[in-house]
């Protein structure tokens, strides 16, 4: 019996493979310094042992291979014994590769935007039409009790995250996934901290197109021209889906009406029970990996109309003296820019208040603060607290939130700048009227704002 442990074993991903490698038969421990509900308390009940902190002395002396998570560096104490002894580590992306994915029918979503959603939709076409699939995906689909599980089914849908892999393997995640078929929602240059430019996110998401077989497809994106330059070189079947006339796929005829969409593939109508044309465009990559799998479209209609969404996107977490507050996930200007649209689209005629964290390490950096002045004058009302730790960028890249300030208002905006959690959510509560929108934008917690602002609206 192989005994592995894992460095950083309570990520959503790290857990979930854990869980079924030990339903295997393999003994497995784990380590991390977040060991708490409901991650821990699944883990305990598979009969893991976990470790709490990261000491050399976790590492246990009978451990053959140690799994070592994306977001463990060198430094981590951990890390350190493995390599001092001159263990066998690996990245998850290499085990799944090894023990899941060799031999199954692999449906990898990728994209800058979207494949949380797309890469939901399809498992759930797939586990409402009797397949079973196994899933790994980043967000937590509504659908499922975890955003990953592992089941015997030929087929295996994995959210395709062209982040890298660990600190050892600097390659994409997704290079790693054995793709059948690959579906590239769209390309923008995104993950400043990984990529120098666009040509550099481009380059590896050429390198996912040259592993997907001849008797595989790949998915693209018609209407995106960055997604377009990889096409000649493609060495695997193309299919390009989307609203323009060079779309072997075209989307037609969008209707939205009462919180849900109508729309038609080449003719096929579809209902959606989401609003936002970058759900439709979704919805079409994900009706295309589906018939790829041999669904019906009358089991893909049924899938589709009970598909209950992603926690953290344009959730809906409560609504207090006629005010609703939603959560979305938005790390990117554009997503900001599609969420803000789609809210529009699917709440027609309300006042739009955005809170936006800038969190992530795109969101923090001045590359982009053009494009999310833009997004952000879209909103009636807009705030945005000083940006999180930093003191972590350089200050000539650093996102200058008074000048973003300056330039959404310049653009039609009303978008200020306020620094505390406390003293945004008084000043939401103090401005918010009946019918109200408030979207909170964040890929954190953000001080967990949003139960203090249903808190302080209840009055």
């Amino acid at each position: 019996m192989r005994h592995f442990h894992f460095i950083g074993i309570c990520g959503t991903a790290m857990g979930s493979v854990a869980a079924a490698m030990k339903r295997a038969g393999f003994e497995v421990t784990g380590s991390d310094t977040n060991v708490y509900p409901p991650m821990s308390t699944f883990l305990e009940g598979e009969g893991i042992q976990l470790f709490e902190g990261y000491k050399r002395s976790n590492i246990p002396e009978e451990a053959e291979v140690i799994i070592v998570g994306n977001a463990v560096s060198r430094g981590n104490e951990e890390a350190e014994e493995v390599l001092d002894r001159k263990l066998l580590y690996q990245s998850l992306p290499e085990v799944l590769k090894e023990h899941f994915l060799r031999g199954k029918r692999n449906l990898v979503i990728a994209g800058t935007h979207g494949k949380t959603t797309t890469s939901s939709m399809v498992a759930w076409l797939l586990k409402s039409a009797g397949r079973n699939p196994s899933h790994m995906i980043g967000g937590v689909p509504k659908n499922f009790e975890r955003g990953a599980e592992f089941t015997d089914s030929e087929f295996v849908v994995l959210e395709g995250d062209e982040y890298d892999t660990a600190f050892f393997d600097k390659r994409s995640k997704f290079l790693h996934y054995l793709p059948e078929v690959a579906v590239i929602n769209n390309i923008e240059f995104d993950h400043a901290d990984i990529y120098e430019d666009l040509d550099a996110v481009l380059l590896t998401f050429s390198r996912l197109l040259r592993i997907v077989p001849s008797n595989g497809v790949a998915f693209l994106n018609g209407d995106c021209q960055n997604s377009l330059t990889l096409v000649d070189a493609a060495p695997c079947p193309i299919q390009l889906v989307g609203l323009g006339e060079n779309c072997a796929v075209r989307i037609s005829e969008m209707v939205p009406k009462d919180g849900k969409t109508t729309f038609k593939l080449n003719g096929e109508e579809f209902l959606l029970p989401m609003t936002g044309e970058f759900n439709v465009r979704n919805a079409a990559m994900a009706i295309c990996v589906a018939r790829q799998a041999g669904l019906s479209d009358d089991e893909i209609r049924e899938g589709l109309a009970s598909f209950a969404g992603i926690k953290r996107r344009q959730e809906v977490r409560g609504v207090e003296r006629g005010v609703t507050v939603i959560d979305d996930f938005a790390h990117h200007p554009t997503a900001v820019e599609l969420v803000i649209e789609g809210l529009r689209e699917g709440y027609p005629g309300r006042r739009l208040i955005v809170v936006l964290e800038p969190r992530s390490n795109t969101m923090r950096q001045e590359a982009h603060k053009g494009n999310l002045a833009g997004a952000l004058a879209n909103a009636d009302l807009a705030v945005v607290p000083p940006v999180l730790e930093a003191g972590k960028i350089a200050e000539d890249d650093l996102l200058n939130v008074p000048q973003l300030v300056i330039d959404a208002n310049a653009a039609g905006g009303n978008v200020r700048s306020i620094d505390s959690v406390e003293d945004i959510v008084a000043w939401v509560a103090d401005e918010a009227q009946e019918g109200d929108l408030v979207a909170v934008l964040s890929n954190g917690g953000f001080g967990g704002i949003h139960g203090k602002l249903l808190d302080a609206l209840k009055g």
